[in-house]
């Protein structure tokens, strides 16, 4: 089966109508954000993306996305690798829309002037929130060594006298 390219933008009404599904791919390079969090900037994020009305006639974008991603771990600063495995549903309002009335097992995602929705910005936005806040590998795994990081020998400064002293002796004498 060829990988086709998921559209950038589209109107997420007249497509969950349609009961349209997309399956296909988005380039590592057409998502800026993540590109400041890996390494490598060459790779691709699979994603399968169904638009449909549910039983309450509302309009839905749940999606499944997969990518491969190599960061920086922050405990050695060695390469780690991470396999992002998500899956998310949104419905979408219109700009300045309230979305009180709407379920809370969907996410809400605002449309553009146009009505429509920018879906790479959202598989981005899904991939940002999956990636741990602080990467680091398994303890076992990492080349973290526990061993002292800093050089010489600490010299301790001339004694100083403790400015809490008077406080010691003001507290025997009462």
């Amino acid at each position: 089966m060829q990988k086709v390219k998921i559209p950038i933008t589209l109107d997420p009404i007249r497509t969950a109508q349609k009961q349209v599904t997309y399956d296909g791919i988005v380039l590592f390079e057409q998502l800026p954000r993540l590109l400041d969090v890996v390494v490598r900037n060459e790779g691709e994020v699979e994603v399968k993306i169904h638009f449909r009305k549910d039983e309450q006639g509302i309009s839905v974008v749940e999606g499944h996305a997969n990518a491969n991603i190599t960061t920086i771990c922050q405990r050695c600063n060695e390469e780690l690798g991470l396999d992002l495995e998500l899956d998310f549903a949104y419905s979408p309002i219109g700009i300045g829309k309230s979305s009180e009335h709407l379920p809370s097992c969907y996410d809400v995602v605002e449309m553009d002037e146009e009505g429509e929705i920018n879906l790479h910005q959202l598989v981005e936005d899904e991939l940002m929130l999956a990636i741990p806040i602080v990467p680091m590998h398994e303890e076992s795994h990492c080349r973290f060594s526990e061993k002292p990081l800093s050089f010489g020998e600490i010299e301790a400064e001339d004694d100083k006298p403790n400015p809490f002293e008077i406080l010691k002796q003001l507290k025997k004498d009462s």
